[in-house]
């Protein structure tokens, strides 16, 4: 990627992401309630609730909350919880260990088992293995991930006792304790993701096997791994890493419904209880951020572009 294509493309990313904001703030504002009335109760007096909202800045027009938010943004403040009183920054520090945790293993699952399948099924095309993939495949996408969370909890956790049906161990008390409490949260995340990850390899693979450049290479004696490493993997990856671009911000969303069934306090319950309570400086700080990681992933996949096909980084 040139300097000038990296310049257009952060300053697309810094566009995308003030937009995010923009629309972020400009929603959470329309929300129905008034969070100083939630933090005051229900005997509160409209003094009190009115002094609440000054010292939270909620007095002022909305286009002064919104330009004091912004200047806050660009000085690396996410600001401070309405509830919590802690910086925003701080309460999802505390929980995205946990969240990530899912989400990094849910995402190597799927890698792992989407591709594997999905070259396969690709190399036998029309085959029996072929059809069970795609069935697999089909199934996985139509079973919804909290559906898939539920069974394996109470398979695996409270008929068998194999594995803990809820809670989180962070990894500083060992390794075992943590990844016993992440198998199952990240198999329900991951398996939805693998399926849409070997359907895409599946269709690259078949491609290029039909392309007159496999043929050739197949009648200069390639054959078995070497024509499977050098030829086919090579050019059939730039789908598979879109799908798994593309997959980034999928993982985020779920883990707010897997964190529920899991019983997880990672970033999805926070969430929801920043929903809940109108905390919007917590709820903006978390969209902004899934927001970066998703623009921080498609910059990622730019590069790999230009690595697996020089072409693409031309282009």
């Amino acid at each position: 990627m040139t300097s000038l294509r990296w310049v257009k493309r952060m300053g697309s990313a810094l566009v995308v992401l003030w937009l995010v904001h923009l629309v972020t703030f400009s929603l959470i504002r329309l929300v129905p309630g008034d969070a100083a009335e939630l933090i005051a109760g229900d005997r509160a007096t409209s003094e009190q609730v009115d002094a609440i909202r000054h010292s939270l800045g909620l007095d002022g027009s909305v286009v002064a909350q919104y330009f004091a938010s912004l200047s806050q943004l660009l000085h690396g403040d996410l600001g401070i919880s309405l509830f919590s009183g802690l910086p925003v920054a701080e309460s999802i520090m505390i929980a995205a260990p946990a969240t990530l945790s899912i989400a990094g293993l849910a995402l190597l699952i799927a890698t792992v088992v989407g591709v594997s399948a999905g070259v396969v099924a690709g190399l036998k095309r029309g085959s029996l293995v072929d059809r069970l993939v795609t069935t697999a495949a089909t199934l996985g996408l139509a079973m919804p991930s909290f559906w898939v969370g539920l069974v394996l909890a109470t398979f695996f956790g409270l008929t068998y006792k194999l594995l803990p049906a809820t809670g989180y161990s962070p990894l500083s008390e060992g390794v075992g304790p943590w990844l016993q409490h992440i198998i199952l949260p990240s198999l329900a995340l991951g398996l939805a993701v693998a399926a849409e990850i070997a359907r895409h390899t599946r269709g690259g693979v078949s491609d290029v096997m039909a392309r007159p450049y496999i043929r050739t290479a197949r009648a200069r004696g390639a054959s078995g791994t070497t024509l499977v490493r050098r030829h086919v993997l090579r050019n059939a990856a730039i789908p598979v890493v879109t799908v798994l671009g593309l997959q980034a911000g999928k993982l985020l969303s779920g883990t707010i419904v897997i964190e529920s069934v899991f019983g997880i306090a990672g970033l999805g319950s926070l969430t929801v209880n920043a929903v809940l309570q109108r905390d919007y400086s917590v709820l903006q700080g978390f969209i902004i951020l899934a927001a970066t990681v998703v623009v921080s992933v498609n910059l990622l996949v730019d590069v790999v572009y230009g690595k697996i096909n020089p072409k693409v980084r031309v282009a």
